[in-house]
This record gives structure tokens, sequence and C-alpha cells, in this order.
């Protein structure tokens, strides 16, 4: 019989812990954005000068994309130890790693004083910010998940997906603010910087909630499982959350993966992307651009907690398949509305898309964590959100810019969107709803036993 499950935490503690992933999530996701947004406005011309500037902005793009290229790696790596060890020391050295990278981007030389090391070096120092965001999410999600229970998880799990809106407002905000102070000479010059030197006093604050939290209940009790079965029977060895993953969760993995192809893709092209389209194609202004983005991301912000609390009542899967429908069915009134050049329009362009996006973004956090066994949980929800990066939004302003440079119009990047609304209709659709999994009750010798018998059964988990 298995164990009762812990009673849940009381609500000023379990907003604490929100509070700590929210807050660390949102400097980690400033971090990545703020590279996204100066990658589009003024990486072409400090590192790779001398290119025409469409060129300039895809070799730009490229490096933004290398930075996805080692999310799977830190999914890999942080998913290991934070099965192992625990989801908070893994979260605190996600942070150090995200903030080192960035306040050492600011302080980069550019192409103009050190020639070709400097893209290199940019390259690097992304490919740690990839690093650090890969055990990030797959973190900060699951302490939160872990600690409260079935009836409200989709409501408190959406909070630290709440980051990425944060994070994109906070980075948007401050180079909105800048270039509207500043000369473009002097934002060229030295004003990008200031953003990026501003990730270590971030990084600080939220070092300090981050150390001030307790460990997830849940993994702590399926630690002292683990270790009793160890005592137990001395001769056994603990399977790697990797191996138990693949073994006993590959289809979950898969459905994960598939269920990011819109909501990755569709938010790097309406985030990134746009700030792109609408300086080249809708001859808008790069301050208009950026003040449009800060409004839908504010937007955004507000509905991901109201996505997150439908999806208590109604389910993982219908509130997904809501955001997905409504993505394909968005982009062509999307870019229509953009290319008028009107800022109303654009603003309605960009917080529409958000606000569908939301709709897929705001359960995710849940549905992947009730898709795993606590002792693979970390592993399992970072592989299957990481490695969809990389097909996902790592190529995703790339190929759009490669689009837009090919046909000079929007409708093979709208198409491209609406494909990847297809996958992620098929893979939610053909997923099991989670809502109401116990957790705890997950890691108990009943249930391994019987999924480890469905999978034999019928080849699938």
């Amino acid at each position: 019989m298995s164990s009762p499950a812990a009673a849940p935490p009381a609500p000023s503690s379990l907003k604490r812990i929100v509070a700590a992933s929210l807050i660390g999530t949102t400097i980690e996701w400033y971090d990545f954005f703020l590279y996204g947004s100066a990658a589009a406005l003024v990486f072409n011309k400090l590192f790779f000068p001398g290119s025409d500037p469409l060129v300039g902005t895809l070799l730009s793009f490229l490096t933004y994309a290398v930075g996805f290229a080692a999310r799977p790696i830190g999914a890999l790596v942080f998913g290991h130890y934070g099965d192992r060890l625990g989801r908070k020391k893994l979260l605190v050295l996600s942070l150090l790693l995200m903030g080192g990278a960035t306040f050492a981007i600011g302080l980069l030389p550019t192409h103009a004083t050190i020639g070709t090391a400097a893209p290199v070096l940019l390259t690097v120092l992304r490919l740690v910010q990839g690093f650090a965001l890969g055990g990030e999410w797959g973190g900060a999600v699951l302490l939160v998940s872990e600690h409260g229970d079935a009836r409200r998880r989709g409501f408190w799990a959406s909070w630290p997906q709440t980051g990425a809106p944060a994070g994109q407002l906070l980075a948007t905000g401050v180079l909105s603010f800048l270039t509207a102070v500043l000369s473009d000479a002097a934002f060229g010059s030295w004003g990008w910087r200031i953003p990026f030197l501003l990730s270590g006093v971030l990084v600080m604050v939220g070092l300090w909630i981050r150390l001030s939290v307790d460990e997830s209940p849940v993994f702590k009790k399926a630690l002292a499982q683990a270790e009793a079965r160890k005592a137990a029977d001395a001769g056994a060895v603990e399977k790697m959350p990797l191996v138990a993953v693949l073994r006993h969760h590959w289809r979950d993995v898969l459905i994960a993966m598939g269920a990011r192809m819109a909501e990755n893709i569709s938010y790097y092209v309406i985030t990134a992307f746009i700030l792109v389209y609408a300086t080249t194609s809708a001859g808008v202004s790069r301050q208009t651009a950026l003040n449009a983005v800060l409004i839908a991301s504010a937007v955004h912000f507000a509905v991901i907690p109201a996505w997150g609390a439908l999806s208590d009542r109604v389910g993982r899967r219908p509130v997904y398949l809501v955001g997905a429908v409504g993505i394909g069915l968005w982009m062509f009134p999307f870019f229509s509305l953009i290319d008028t050049g009107g800022f109303g329009n654009l603003i309605l362009a960009v917080t529409v898309g958000l606000v569908l996006h939301g709709a897929m973004y705001a359960p995710q956090a849940a549905f992947f964590s009730e898709m795993f066994a606590t002792r693979m949980r970390y592993s399992g929800a970072s592989i299957g959100a990481q490695f969809a990066s990389v097909a996902a939004g790592a190529p995703a302003p790339l190929i759009a810019t490669a689009l837009l440079a090919d046909y000079g119009d929007s409708t093979p990047i709208a198409l491209y969107v609406i494909a990847a609304s297809l996958l992620t209709i098929v893979a939610v659709g053909v997923a099991k709803e989670t809502r109401h999994r116990d957790l705890a009750g997950m890691d108990t010798g009943a249930e391994v036993a019987a999924r480890a018998a469905r999978t034999e059964d019928a080849g699938v988990l």
C-alpha cells in the first residue's frame, strides 16, 4: 500500500516557492531574450560588419541559434544531477552560469577592437547561456509542481512560465528606454552594454531568494524511498535517469517535443523576428517595434496564470489545443496587420499572437511534469522541452529571416508556423490527459510495475 500523500504546503510557503522560481526564471529569460533583441538590433553591425544588413542579421541570428544547440546538453546534465541531487542545487548553478555569461557579453570587445575573435567569444558565451537555460526550465517548474497539490497545479506551475514574458518585458523595456534616451551612435557604441551588465545585479537578487527556499518534498520522499531500496538490497543499482526515461517514457518525450513545436516557433517569430520584419518590410521604426513587443509582453504575463487556472478546470490538453489551433489561424492576419505599418495594428498583431501562445505555454509546466516519475522527472521534462527547442525555437528567427530574404514576402513564414501548429495538434491530440495525476503516487511500487507492464504489453508508455 502506498503511503499517504504529503499535505500541501501552507499558502505562504507555496507563494515563496513560486516567487523564487519566478524571479530566477525571469532573470534567466531576461538574459536570454536580451541577446535575441540585441542580435536583431545591433550585433549585426558590432560583430559582423561589412556584410549586407540582412546577411549580417542572419549571421547574428546564427549565433542566437547556437545557444539553443547547447540547451539539450544542459537538459541532460542538469536533468541527471537534478534527479540525483535535487532541484534547488541545480537551479542555483544555472542562475550563476547564465548571469555570468550575460555579464561577460556586456564587457566583450567588438569586431572593431579584436577582429574575428569577437564573434568567436560571443558564440562561446552564447553556448554557456544555452547550457544554463537548458537546465533552468525543468528545475524551476518542477520545484513548484512538486510543492503544490493536483487541484491547482496548473495555476501555480504556470507562474514560473510567466518568467518568459517577464524577462522579455524587462529586456525589451530596458532596450526601449535606452534607444529612446540615447542617440543611435551612443547606443551602438556603449549603450547596448548597459542591460547586459545589469544582469550582475539581478543575479545577486535571484540567488538570495533561491537560497532561501526548501527542496521539493516529493523529491525528498522519492530519494528516501530509493535509499531504502538500496539498503534492503545491497546489490541493487539504480538506473541513470536518462536510461530510465528512454526506456519507460520515450513516448512521453516525443509528445513533449511535438507539443513544443508550435509554441516555440511561434514565440520566436512573434517576439524576435518581428523586430526584423517590422523594421525592414513594414517600415516601422525600431522604437515602435520594441514598444509593441513591450505592451504585448505585459498582456502575455497577465494571461498565462489565467490559462493555467483554466487547465485545472478543463484539462491540460483542451487549453493547449486552443493555443495550437489559434496560433495557426492567426498567422496570416498577424502579418497583414503588421504590413499596414500602424502602431495600433502592430500591437494587436503581437498581443493576440502572445495570448494564443500563452494557451500552450501556461499548461505546459504541469502537463510535462505530470508525465514522468519523480526520479526521472527533471530529466524527462527537460529532455522533451529542450531537445525540441533545437528544431523549433533555435532556427525559427533564422529560417524566417532567410524566407524573407528569398521571397520578400510573409506568406512562406506564415506557412512555416502553420506547419508547426499541425505537428503540435497531432502530438497533443494523441497524449493522455494528466491533470488528476498524483506526482508522489507515480513513484509507488504498484504504479511503476503497472507502467512497466504497459510498456511490455503495448510497446508504449
